[in-house]
């Protein structure tokens, strides 16, 4: 095969997106919620066969060029898949451990009905704010938060809207976020001007998500009972070991994350630490999940936090509510998670190694005019990115790099672009089934993308209101006069 190849042409490079979203729509159809056990990934690898055929046998790209985008594509997930694995064997030792529980049993006592969801978009936007981390947020506070809300008798998709809101609020404005301090270096600004700007649409938007969660809080008719509260409280506290030092845990986690240590080395402590305090304060509960009664307490504890990391483990009591909140997968449950976020890398480096993706998105800007067109197509080439590439960082990286030269050219600060990246990027990779953020928190929370996204608020309202922003002309710097001189002489350059 000639190691020179052509141009896709826009109908090209469209055909495998149209696939992808046509086979999608028919397999969400017939599969519904299950569709993550296996048939979106297959639609996906089929996705790239007709992306691959297209470029080898049109295109003249060779498949070693193409097998290097998908490894790289592939290799640039890594980092997510081994959270997500970390993050499946912590959920499985601080159930083991009772921290967990003790989150629900404490969150049942303070948290009434009529103010749960303002509550737990607050303490996840709080959390996540503190700790750079959506995905830590919602692996820790909000599996708790998740338990609080079922108990109480909300809809499990309402409560997965409210932390992921609240998350992804902190993860947005937290100056020790990844894609905090990707999307100013993407644009050319620094990250706290770049935080400062972002106030002017996040502060709105976060603002209008509360408003709605605490009308739905105060309005909706939930079937959790005073009574049933207590019971689920009185079944916890029966089966654990319920006490304050648990929670020593979670803050030596969070406190890694705020001193900067990675999430990787944070996470993997966070879960041997849930381990150790399993044996020391449930003694029982080790007994159980190891499952000889004749073996030393040394072999039960080895077994039980050896299956708590990487397998199933659910505690059974006399309560059916508290029976599926005291289950979890460990890293094995993370498995389809990981298979997903594959093939869906596997689709993206295609694309973007054949140029198909470069393609369309040079067909958008093409059509951009005016500043609310501008911010309007930047916010689109982001979820379309979301959409393909399966990766929010891909949806950062990509269009900052083709707007960056358009808003110096228009006189637009690199703020507004960064802005705009993260209003749109950031936001909405968790509303997607196949987006590494959407599979990864339906896989942590156990509620499926589709039943949470519509009640995700937050992360609905920040593109359209990025978009208004600019169409109105709102909270837009502009550079001078003579800084435009400066950056014509060095476009001409």
């Amino acid at each position: 095969m000639s190691k020179h190849h052509r141009k896709a042409s826009l109908w090209e490079a469209m055909v495998p997106i149209l696939f992808l979203i046509v086979l999608l729509v028919i397999n969400i159809r017939i599969f519904g919620t299950d569709s993550l056990s296996g048939s979106n990934q297959m639609v996906l690898l089929l996705s790239s066969a007709v992306a691959g055929l297209f470029s080898v046998f049109r295109l003249g790209i060779s498949w070693d060029n193409l097998q290097r985008g998908i490894v790289n594509s592939i290799g640039a997930a890594m980092p997510s898949i081994l959270i997500l694995l970390l993050i499946g064997a912590l959920a499985g030792t601080w159930l083991l451990s009772g921290i967990v529980p003790a989150m629900i049993y404490y969150g049942l006592q303070i948290l009434s009905p009529g103010i749960f969801l303002l509550a737990a978009c607050i303490v996840s936007a709080i959390v996540s704010i503190a700790t750079g981390s959506s995905w830590t947020t919602v692996a820790t506070v909000g599996v708790a938060l998740l338990g609080i809300g079922r108990a109480l008798g909300f809809e499990e998709g309402l409560i997965a809207g409210a932390i992921i809101s609240g998350a992804y609020f902190g993860d947005k404005m937290s100056p020790l976020s990844d894609t905090t301090n990707l999307a100013p270096a993407m644009a050319g600004t620094d990250l706290f001007t770049h935080i400062r700007h972002m106030t002017k649409t996040t502060i709105p938007s976060i603002v209008l998500a509360l408003v709605i969660f605490g009308i739905l809080g105060l309005t909706t008719e939930v079937h959790g009972s005073v009574e049933q509260v207590k019971g689920i409280s009185a079944v916890i506290a029966e089966r654990f070991n319920i006490t304050g030092w648990l929670f020593i845990v979670p803050v030596l986690v969070l406190g890694m994350i705020v001193k900067k240590v990675p999430a990787v080395p944070a996470l993997f402590m966070g879960a041997l630490l849930g381990g150790i305090f399993a044996i020391i304060f449930q003694p029982q509960i080790i007994q159980n999940i190891a499952g000889e009664p004749g073996a030393s307490y040394m072999y039960q504890s080895f077994k039980a936090v050896m299956v708590a990391l990487y397998g199933d483990i659910s505690i059974v009591t006399s309560n059916e509510m508290v029976n599926e909140l005291l289950s979890t997968g460990g890293m094995a449950g993370m498995l389809f998670t990981i298979w997903l976020i594959i093939c869906a890398m596997i689709f993206g480096g295609i694309m973007e190694e054949s140029g198909m993706l470069l393609v369309i998105a040079e067909a958008v800007i093409s059509r951009v005019h005016s500043l609310g067109s501008l911010i309007a197509s930047t916010a689109a080439t982001c979820v379309f990115f979301n959409l393909t590439t399966s990766d929010q960082y891909l949806a950062i990286l990509v269009p900052g790099r083709m707007y960056a030269d358009i808003y110096r050219k228009r006189g637009l600060k690199p703020e507004n672009l960064s802005r705009t990246l993260e209003d749109s990027a950031t936001v909405t990779s968790v509303l997607i089934p196949w987006n590494t953020c959407g599979a990864t928190q339906a896989s942590v929370l156990g509620v499926a993308t589709l039943t949470y996204a519509p009640y995700c608020f937050f992360n609905i309202i920040s593109p359209f209101m990025t978009i208004l922003y600019g169409y109105l002309k709102l909270g837009i710097n502009y550079y001078s006069e003579e800084e435009m001189r400066e950056i014509q002489k060095e476009l001409a350059v």
